[in-house]
């Protein structure tokens, strides 16, 4: 690795336009007098290369700052006016240099027009190539600094979309939880209404450190889901079933923030709430190859046993995942397009024996702020469940409360 970072050439455009302007007409001034030395000039040859030299140099700067007044112009008034002035400042480094060559060479019989017909083709390729590489530079740069703009504008976009589409999630899930402590309220169960706003306020101080359009490491987002299931433990205690199994090496790649927590939602609405005996939820974690792999799935009926339950009548209570995902799924498929494109994959099984499942794969990344020389953390294999009995709602909220897609 270097020591230093190098910096762009064109980062400061005035320092570079002085170097370039140096670098160049010192390479010509070399050229010329190498040649005049190889065809045997005379000594006095080399004042009449250094006079011309400063007289271009001099000539590039004016003309520097009349093709800055025409840059951003019209095209016709731009490129007419550059030829009027290029073809103007052409012929007098022509006159100057006929001059000059006539005060040096006075042995010679040469008039000032054959002079400055001789100086005029070459001072016309040095005024001129300048000119090119002027207009030239600075519409790369140009160009440069639109592409620039237009990547951090479409960089603002996607953090915003990011950021609208995480926004979604709060009162998404805030809206479950508040009617489940309204329920409880209501009931004048105020010890697990206030267990439950305990374990609220844990889980958003919990969400909040995270930026919108951030990422955690799966670990963290396991802790995360660990705080929501708690929650909704409260509301439905041994129905809510957990296991989570995520690899060592996948424990800290990194994923968007609550990418997980609307699929577990969407499992505990459509496969725990609608069956009396519950149901389990598992998330697995595991990198093949360069990518990372993520699957949530739930032993709940499934879309074949909610069709039948819509053809005899029941739709209500068993809505088809497969026509009204609700805001969960959907914002998972806009946050993947938009922090991966095409590079993600986000696919529903619906196995024929029942039960619901959602596998996702994107690009391995590892998360920053691991320490590549720390131990893998221990894998995720044990059944989330809580250390201790919670407060228990009474049964007759667990179908009272409502959740929403």
């Amino acid at each position: 690795m270097l020591p230093f970072r190098p910096t762009p050439f064109f980062k400061d455009k005035n320092r570079a336009f002085w170097n370039l302007q140096f670098i160049g007409w010192g390479g010509a001034a070399l050229l010329r007098a190498m040649s005049g030395v190889a065809n045997a000039q005379a000594s006095n040859f080399l004042i009449l290369v250094l006079i011309s030299t400063v007289t271009g140099f001099s000539l590039s700067l004016i003309l520097a700052v009349i093709y800055r007044a025409l840059f951003n112009r019209q095209p016709l008034i731009t490129w007419g006016t550059t030829a009027v002035v290029l073809a103007l400042f052409v012929t007098i480094y022509a006159l100057i240099d006929g001059w000059l060559a006539g005060l040096v060479y006075a042995d010679r019989e040469a008039t000032l027009a054959q002079r400055f017909l001789i100086y005029f083709n070459i001072d016309l390729t040095l005024l001129g190539a300048w000119s090119a590489l002027y207009y030239a530079i600075n519409y790369f740069l140009q160009v440069e600094e639109q592409a620039d703009r237009l990547e951090r504008l479409e960089a603002q976009a996607t953090i915003a979309q990011l950021a609208m589409l995480r926004y979604q999630l709060n009162p998404h899930f805030l809206f479950n939880t508040l009617n489940s402590i309204s329920t409880l309220v209501l009931l004048k169960q105020t010890e697990p209404a206030n267990a439950m706003l305990t374990r609220l306020s844990s889980f958003l101080r919990h969400t909040l450190v995270t930026q919108p359009g951030g990422k955690v490491t799966v670990a963290q987002e396991v802790e995360t889901l660990k705080l929501y299931l708690d929650i909704e433990r409260m509301r439905f205690e041994e129905r809510l079933r957990t296991v989570f199994k995520v690899d060592p090496a996948a424990a800290d790649a990194c994923i968007p923030s609550l990418l997980l927590q609307p699929l577990v939602e969407n499992a505990i609405k459509y496969a725990v709430s609608p069956q009396e005996e519950g149901a389990r939820i598992s998330l697995s974690a595991q990198l093949i190859a360069n990518r990372l792999r993520m699957t949530v799935s739930d032993t709940g009926p499934g879309l074949q046993q909610q069709a039948l339950d819509r053809r005899s009548g029941e739709a209500k209570l068993f809505p088809d995942r497969s026509v009204s995902t609700g805001v969960g799924l959907a914002n998972i498929r806009d946050r993947l397009q938009q922090a991966y494109g095409e590079e993600h994959r986000f696919e529903i099984q619906t196995p024929a024996d029942g039960g619901f499942t959602v596998i996702i794969e994107i690009p391995y990344e590892r998360g920053e702020a691991d320490d590549d020389s720390a131990p893998p953390p221990p894998p995720f294999t044990a059944a989330a469940q809580p250390s201790h009995n919670p407060p228990h709602a009474p049964q007759g909220a667990n179908s009272a409360i409502g959740t929403t897609a």
